[in-house]
Parts: C-alpha cells; structure tokens; sequence
C-alpha cells in the first residue's frame, strides 16, 4: 500500500522571496487603527495609493521587553493552526500615532503580554525541586511554582528582574532594591 502525502500547506498562498521580505512601514499617514463593532482591532491601510481593510488584526512587539513601544509588527491571524501569521507591516513607534491609536495599541498589548509586578514576596520554598513562590503583585495575590530558579529569574541591563513561571507567566520587578528587606532577603540569594 503506498502511503499518501498530505501537504499541511497546500491552501495557503504561495509569496515570492521578494513578497516576503516586504515590509510596510505603518504610519499616521498610511494607517488608520480602529476597534471593529465586535471589540476586535482593525485596520485600514493605503499603500502603493490602493487602500484595503483588515477586518481583524494582532500586534506582536519585535522586542518586548527592551523596546516595548518600537518594532510592532502587525498581523494578518491565520485561518489554520498550521501556518504563520501573515505581516501586513510593522509599527516603528507607537508615539508616532495620536493618543487614541496609543490607547488602543497598549490596550491589546497588554492583554498580550500581562506582566503582573511582584511587590512583596511572602515566601519561596522548595519542595521535590520545584519553588513556590507566595507573592503579592499588581494582579493580586498569587501562588506559582518554578523548576530552576537559576534559569528562570533573568537580571536585564536596567536593573529589572524578570521571572518566568513553569506556565510561561512572566512577572516583573522593577527594582529589587526598592522591596522590602525580608522580601529582598528572599530572593537575594538567587541574583
């Protein structure tokens, strides 16, 4: 019995090298964000003096955390689990866009990547090589759990701490110095 092929991709659009390596710079003169009656972020865009609409868009930041508001790149959401969004263009500077487009920028991106704060660590204890961690955070109280300390608490050049749970959450301390001392006293030996 011969085996058959199945092509994941064989409904999906073909582009040419050229095609994806064009990026459409998205400014106030040639794109106009909007939130669609269903609460969902739109696009109109002009380029090459053809405008199209996109009825739903999503943003996803090129450099989340060092450059959170530069490198934006917006996208087309794929219709199969299979492929790739496609870009429509990318967002150089949120701050180039007016206040309203801002608001609606931060509000999706937010969503996107909550980063709850930690102001108080209550406690961390090990227990059969996984870490609870008992904080308070801007989100509110939270428990969570992490396998390597050492590996999931990254220390970024501005002095911030960012640590990854074993679910991929991702929480911020902006300054460990500025906790309190028992909550510093915690942590300090993992930095």
């Amino acid at each position: 019995m011969a085996e058959k092929k199945i092509d994941l991709f064989e409904e999906e659009e073909e582009f040419t090298l050229d095609e994806q390596k064009k990026t459409v710079d998205l400014t106030p003169e040639n794109a106009r964000f909007f939130r669609s009656e269903g609460g969902l972020i739109s696009l109109e865009l002009t380029d090459e003096g053809e405008t199209k609409v996109y009825e739903r868009v999503m943003l996803l930041r090129a450099f989340p955390i060092t450059n959170p508001d530069e490198f934006i790149s917006v996208r087309e959401p794929t219709k199969r689990k299979t492929s790739r969004a496609k870009e429509v263009g990318m967002i150089r500077r949120a701050s180039d866009f007016d206040e309203a487009t801002n608001v609606l920028f931060h509000e999706e991106l937010d969503k996107r990547y909550f980063t709850p704060q930690i102001h108080k660590i209550h406690s961390i204890k090990e227990k059969f090589s996984f870490y609870y961690w008992d904080v308070d955070t801007s989100a509110g109280h939270i428990v969570f759990l992490m396998n390597n300390p050492f590996n999931n608490i990254r220390i970024l050049e501005d002095g911030r701490l960012l640590i990854s749970d074993i679910d991929g959450s991702v929480f911020v301390i902006p300054d460990p110095k500025k906790l309190d001392a028992a909550s510093y006293r915690r942590i300090e030996a993992y930095l």
